[in-house]
């Protein structure tokens, strides 16, 4: 594939990260615990106990690592904020950690790199956790608080604002399925999560038209697409669950006013009786936004599976030749039909791959190289697929490559690298993988 890839000129091509992963710096400046911090730090949940103490530690490196940005030609960088680096327990402003955003966004603005900012990106503080964290209604004030300090401070420096990182993965995953911080199995709280992050979007983006800015604000969601096994109804009722499960509980409330009816029925022995949505809570979830953010990793192929208690749903397992370090199949055609998907059924907002990548097992060779070929390929289908999308009409404006550099993969730790950009943890040295340089060609190529 050529280095222009024929996207119309003001499409953005960028590089995302978010705070807990690559900032470090735990415990320094006045940061606060984060649940992230407790999770992690507590035997048998991340990979060999592997933490965020110190991860990339960008907070020391940020500007080392703005000019890996800037040396890689791309428009924009996504990055998040660290709720416990700006607030203190008490819900004052801790001007040190406000000072050190300050300091990123002089380092991109020193180098014409325009910042896209996710306002949470999973670190709750560990004080608010405790209280019931977002399985408690009054999170959502506390978290449009914390909102509106940012807007306030660093609202005419960054142009583009994104809510909340896939409420998917911090609600079921977090509260449901427990592989994230708290780690909580309790389907109730998971239902209760997702209202109440969904809820706190909507009243942030209330908060922002109230304040007048002029840049743009919307949310991410991590979206596939769900495939039956078999053409038989019963694995089409399944493939219909699963994408309830992981699309249409979110997509709906945002963008048709309220929850899907067959997802509220499975929902409904966790939950009983609703009562936690409030009358007027779903006309606030669907205040209109500026733009929609789309996270694709895979796609999901399902099946009907009666002995499953909670969805009677199955996955199928993809051949290991199709599949990423994560067990996630290869699938840029399914990127594209989700692109329509949201088109056709949800909005014709302009969209946003805010993260897009592949984890693979990448080594350093003698010369000091790490060739890592399925990356590329997994990112040039990936781009071909989005540029089918726009050329049909399809309204996406930019793609975020999943990631800037390998980092701390929550509960993997740091055994699985998604980055273009190599780190030796133990070093911190930096190194640009063979897919950054061709990236950078890319990005460089339609720029010029």
């Amino acid at each position: 594939m050529r280095a222009d890839l024929g996207f119309p000129k003001d499409f953005v091509f960028g590089v995302a990260t978010s705070a807990y992963q690559i900032e470090g710096a735990a415990f320094e400046d006045g940061r606060i615990p984060s649940q992230w911090d407790t999770f992690s730090h507590t035997p048998g949940k991340t990979y060999r106990g592997e933490t965020g103490d110190v991860a990339c530690d960008h907070y020391h490196r940020y500007r080392e690592d703005v000019e890996l940005i800037a040396g890689l030609g791309v428009s924009s960088y996504r990055f998040s904020f660290a709720w416990p680096r700006v607030l203190t327990e008490e819900r004052k402003p801790n001007q040190k950690g406000l000072d050190f955003y300050r300091r990123l966004l002089d380092e991109l603005d020193k180098h014409q790199i325009r910042p896209a900012a996710t306002l949470y990106h999973w670190d709750l503080p560990q004080w608010l956790s405790d209280r019931g964290g977002w399985a408690n209604r009054d999170t959502v004030g506390y978290f449009t608080d914390y909102a509106e300090l940012l807007l306030r401070t660093f609202g005419d420096r960054i142009p583009q604002w994104i809510t909340h990182n896939e409420p998917w993965c911090a609600s079921f995953l977090s509260y449901g399925i427990g592989a994230h911080a708290p780690g909580h199995q309790d389907w109730r709280e998971a239902v209760m999560a997702s209202h109440h992050i969904l809820l706190s979007h909507g009243e942030v983006v209330k908060g922002y038209r109230g304040m007048g800015l002029k840049g743009q604000i919307g949310i991410t969601l991590n979206l596939n697409v769900t495939d039956p096994r078999t053409d038989s109804e019963a694995d089409k009722e399944a493939a219909r669950r699963g994408d309830g499960f992981q699309n249409r509980w979110f997509l709906d409330p945002l963008f048709r006013g309220g929850y899907p009816d067959d997802m509220r029925e499975i929902f409904r022995p966790y939950v009983q009786d609703y009562r936690f949505i409030h009358p007027d809570d779903e006309a606030t979830i669907a205040t209109p936004m500026d733009f929609l953010g789309v996270n694709y990793y895979n796609r999901a192929v399902v099946y009907n599976h009666p002995a499953d208690t909670f969805l009677q749903m199955g996955h199928v397992i993809p051949p290991a030749e199709t599949m990423t370090a994560m067990g996630w199949e290869v699938h840029p055609n399914s990127l594209y039909r989700l692109l329509k998907r949201v088109n056709r059924d949800y909005t014709r907002l302009p969209l946003y791959i805010t993260e897009n990548g592949a984890a693979y097992e990448d080594t350093v060779d003698a010369e000091g190289r790490v060739h890592d070929a399925k990356r590329r390929a997994f990112v040039e289908a990936h781009l071909e697929a989005a540029r089918q999308f726009v050329e049909e009409g399809g309204t996406l404006k930019g793609y975020y490559l999943w990631s800037l550099m390998d980092n701390f993969e929550w509960g993997f730790g740091y055994s699985k690298r998604f980055g273009i950009v190599y780190v030796d943890f133990d070093t911190q040295q930096r190194i640009l993988k063979d897919s950054a340089l061709w990236y950078r060609e890319v990005a460089r190529s339609h720029r010029s």
